[in-house]
């Protein structure tokens, strides 16, 4: 998220979050849960809590860990789009984000052949 960036705006970046969540489409992923990890950009002003040091002036990423956290954890998706792009939206609803970007892995999805990772990525901009 670095193209055409203006003057005073930097990234927070939140990186390997975890939480247990029920989504899937397939009851047994429903029924156990499983661990989700999620990785966030959030492009911001970074000049006015560089000068103020006031955390009143940036986003509280633990205050952000905790409501990702509690989506994750809540009511279940079928997709992983679908909660990217609900993950995307609490980044989005602390109106100092301009754009938000969020990963959602799932390393244990169930796939009968070894894999690394599956993970779908949203990226949304505040209409400037």
């Amino acid at each position: 998220m670095t193209a055409g960036r203006r003057a005073g705006v930097g990234c927070i970046h939140l990186t390997g979050l975890r939480a247990r969540g029920y989504h899937g489409v397939l009851e047994a992923e429903r029924s156990a849960g499983q661990e989700f990890v999620t990785d966030v950009v959030l492009e911001l002003d970074v000049a006015t809590p560089a000068t103020s040091d006031d955390l009143a002036d940036t986003v509280d990423y633990g205050d952000l860990a905790d409501r990702l956290v509690a989506v994750i954890e809540g009511p279940p998706v079928n997709l992983l789009e679908t909660l990217a792009d609900r993950l995307v939206a609490v980044c989005l609803a602390d109106p100092r984000v301009l754009a938000a970007e969020v990963t959602v892995h799932k390393p244990h999805a169930p796939i009968r052949h070894r894999f690394d990772d599956v993970a779908v990525t949203v990226r949304r901009e505040r209409a400037r």
